[in-house]
């Protein structure tokens, strides 16, 4: 099997540092290739935590899951891995605790967002605009919506709105109305050179060129794969499965993730005071967590330096707390 086909796992010792804190189940809801799973795994081992833990991982990439259970082999007691979407996070955890008769409450969860180094280099993905490659895209091959399916079928209002929404690209516009010019000229665009070439032409020269094809690649990836909605979702049912004091990792890559991780992550925090003036002696609802890391983690510069996808990741810890406001907690 090639080696390292996917990214070392981006800021694994803070991941460790602030996650692993005690024995129990642990969900790493984005194996990947399972760097960060093999950190975890290590550290429980390390810290003696053997008895009463588990890992679970989630991934819906069948070769993310291959790649994934030949690195843990070694871990294969203390680990679970499940073809699923996270956004199932639940259903899953409460399935495989049924079967080995755990309780299904959780000490650490992490989910590592984006793409994987693996899916943008492997060409037949059709991740990547510097590669040939059918318009894919899809995490899940076995999902039905694919990239190209977007880019033909889509007229030129929906593709605009597509590219600005979650690509946050200034010339939609123009590169909407292109590709529908380039429909009907040639039938379909048919691959991912040949979507970058009508980008290219719609675009400035410079790093504005590199700018504009990523934004809207990202676009339409996140389209393919309803990246956003699955994170709003999962945000949700991770946190409502962490046992008190157990902890949630979230590292984002962009600001459209990052954004939703943030409100989420505040919201949970917030407790509900009711309205203005209204002299309460406790809130109508407490916060069910509260901020572990007040500001996101950044990658140091050494580990920038030997893992470039470092760069744009953004690390937010959040822990449970006891409902009703406890010293302890508060």
């Amino acid at each position: 099997m090639v080696q390292n086909r996917f990214h070392d796992p981006v800021l694994a010792a803070e991941i460790v540092a602030l996650l692993v804190k005690k024995p129990g189940i642990y969900v790493d809801g984005t194996l990947g290739g399972g760097g960060h799973s093999l950190a975890i795994l290590r550290a429980l081992v390390d810290a003696g935590f053997q008895e009463g833990s588990l890992l679970i991982g989630i991934d819906q990439d069948k070769a993310a899951l291959r790649e994934a259970g030949d690195k843990l082999k070694e871990y294969d007691a203390l680990s679970v891995l499940v073809k699923g979407n996270f956004l199932d996070i639940k259903g899953i955890i409460n399935k495989v605790c049924s079967g080995k008769g755990l309780e299904p409450k959780v000490a650490g969860i992490l989910l590592d967002l984006g793409v994987s180094s693996f899916q943008i280099d492997t060409a037949e993905r059709g991740f990547s605009y510097l590669r040939e490659g059918p318009l894919d895209m899809r995490m899940d091959i076995d999902a039905s919506l694919s990239a190209g399916d977007i880019v033909n079928s889509y007229d030129e209002k929906e593709l605009a709105r597509l590219f600005y929404r979650y690509g946050e690209e200034p010339r939609s516009r123009s590169i909407a109305r292109a590709i529908v010019a380039y429909r009907q000229q040639h039938g379909s665009v048919g691959s991912t050179q040949a979507l970058a070439s009508i980008i290219r032409d719609n675009a400035h020269g410079g790093e504005r060129v590199i700018k504009t094809l990523s934004r809207v690649f990202q676009a339409l990836r996140i389209e393919v794969n309803a990246e956003l909605d699955v994170l709003r979702g999962a945000l949700d049912a991770a946190i409502d499965c962490l046992e008190v004091h157990g902890r949630m990792a979230v590292i984002s890559y962009h600001s459209l993730e990052d954004r939703i991780v943030k409100k989420a992550f505040a919201e949970k925090a917030r407790s509900d005071w009711g309205p203005k003036g209204v002299g309460l002696r406790e809130p109508l609802a407490w916060g069910t967590v509260t901020p572990v890391t007040r500001k996101p983690l950044l990658a140091s510069p050494q580990e920038i330096a030997l893992n470039s996808r470092a760069r744009s990741a953004k690390l937010r810890v959040i822990e449970k707390i006891c409902q009703g406001g406890c010293s302890e907690c508060q």
